[in-house]
């Protein structure tokens, strides 16, 4: 079994690496490694923003985002970030991420999950509708990313 811990605001460098390697490997524009972790501390100094930390290097890590629902009583939880290093994929990691996501998630209150992810990140969408999402897709010519979601 993966260990995956609750992150602390000590974690935000690690999880700013983290994030910067992500965006790079996607080709997105990214704030400086440091930048990222600036902005992580403050976010998990407050009560909205969890993060989760999987493997020794860390090797990977969640951050959720918590807010007040319309639709119910609970909080709605959107999954930001999830990543996985490359050498550590098909590993279990991801899957144990998404396994404490849900639990954590649960546990602060949520009865939604919601997250987005690009078409092609087929390895990502499988594995979150292994974990039971469903995906929302809308338009005629179908999605640039699709959003998917699972009730808590």
């Amino acid at each position: 079994m993966t260990a995956v811990r609750p992150a602390t605001v000590e974690d935000a460098g690690a999880i700013g690496e983290l994030l910067y390697a992500f965006n790079r490997e996607y080709d997105e524009e990214t704030l400086p490694a440091a930048a990222i972790a600036d902005r992580l501390r403050e976010l998990l100094a407050g009560s909205e923003t969890i993060a989760l930390l999987a493997g020794p290097g860390p090797d990977g890590f969640a951050v959720l985002r918590l807010r007040p629902a319309l639709a119910s009583p609970g909080l709605e939880c959107y999954l930001a970030e999830l990543y996985v290093i490359p050498a550590r994929r098909r590993q279990g990691l991801g899957l144990a991420l998404m396994e404490e996501v849900i639990a954590t998630a649960r546990a602060a209150g949520a009865d939604h999950l919601s997250l987005d992810t690009s078409e092609d990140d087929v390895g990502a969408r499988a594995l979150y509708e292994r974990m039971g999402l469903v995906n929302r897709e809308g338009g005629p010519d179908g999605p640039i990313s699709y959003c998917y979601e699972r009730t808590l």
